[in-house]
């Protein structure tokens, strides 16, 4: 039985969640909390597996309780917001950054039409969350460590000319220490799948565009790739690449389950551009975007896996050094690093 606490200041709210958890068999409540003051007590009283944690709360909120959390029971930790508030979201990035391994929104009301869909979906992030194994507070401090000797290309001669990367859970830090990384004047395009919540890609460009030198939007049909700009795709849609410019398929169907899916990205990429491409693999559960990095790789390109020791999942990226489809294993902070060494190329 997995053990949760739930952590919200309204009572009609956590009841309502209390009972979607509750009325699955391999889920139990354990204890609720009104804000982040009374969370942190309960921590060691109750052993939860796993907290389920609104943002915006008095006393203290999710964004400061889950640094604290994690500093004294490092669980995992689901940051529970509203999506159509632009405040919440951005603190739930904030949270994500501290450590909570992801943000999802408040599931709807028993009278919306997609109730059972988006109920079942909580419920089952929630158990899925409750398998990672938490084991520091601040996973991006790992994400920045260094040290490695400085990556040799070796004979690599190829100008690129276009680098996608791929995340799940995890991943915002990992991206944006990644992109932190990089100059202003970054000489290619940049296009990413971030495995999110629907209403959560749009927070996400905003938190990343105040925190890192590059501009920051979400890619949309028949756009341009103009270089050292980023972007990302949006929800439940499949993105690609051709002719330089960003396709949006709204009827393709998911991959691995999910819409949009690394895989459908990195496969563009391995078929417009084969070695000029760039692929990059980050942390996160599942498989999706291992096979189709291995097919980058066939085609000469530079291809790069998140390592073990930084990931908050280490599932995709380990799936791609099982296949021998990543060139180069590296924490975040040296993933920037060679992607400045090999770009070089481009101004040079």
């Amino acid at each position: 039985m997995i053990r949760v606490l739930l952590v919200d200041d309204s009572a009609t709210t956590a009841a309502f969640i209390s009972a979607l958890i509750d009325a699955d068999d391999e889920l139990s409540v354990v204890g609720r909390a009104q804000d982040g003051e009374q969370a942190i007590r309960l921590m060691t009283l109750l052993q939860p597996d796993i907290v389920v944690m609104d943002i915006n709360m008095p006393k203290m909120n999710g964004y400061e309780a889950t640094m604290r959390i994690l500093e004294i029971h490092p669980v995992p930790i689901i940051i529970c917001s509203n999506m159509w508030q632009p405040g919440e979201i951005a603190h739930s990035f904030q949270a994500i950054e501290a450590g909570a391994v992801t943000a999802i929104p408040k599931p709807p009301g028993p009278g919306h039409p997609d109730f059972k869909r988006l109920a079942s979906q909580f419920v089952q992030t929630v158990k899925a969350m409750a398998e990672i194994r938490v084991v520091c507070r601040k996973p991006w401090q790992q994400m920045k460590k260094s040290n490695l000797a400085p990556v040799s290309l070796g004979e690599m001669k190829v100008v690129p000319q276009l680098l996608a990367m791929g995340a799940s859970t995890g991943g915002p830090p990992a991206i944006k220490v990644i992109l932190e990384g990089l100059p202003r004047n970054f000489p290619i395009p940049i296009v990413i799948v971030q495995h999110i919540a629907t209403g959560f890609v749009e927070g996400m460009a905003s938190w990343l565009e105040k925190s890192i030198p590059l501009p920051v939007k979400i890619a949309e049909h028949d756009e341009r790739l103009l270089a050292g700009h980023v972007y990302l795709a949006p929800a439940a849609v499949q993105m690609g690449v051709a002719k330089g410019r960003i396709i949006i398929d709204k009827t393709a169907f998911p991959e691995n389950g999910l819409r949009p899916a690394i895989s459908f990205l990195f496969r563009s990429v391995a078929e417009q551009y084969g070695m000029y491409g760039i692929g990059v693999l980050l942390t996160g559960m599942g498989r999706d975007g291992a096979a189709e990095l291995k097919s980058l790789r066939k085609k000469s390109a530079l291809t790069i896996a998140q390592d073990e020791a930084s990931a908050v999942v280490n599932g995709m990226p380990g799936e791609a050094v099982k296949l021998q489809a990543a060139c180069y294993v590296l924490p975040p902070v040296e993933i920037a690093r060679l992607l400045n060494k090999v770009t070089q190329r481009v101004t040079a």
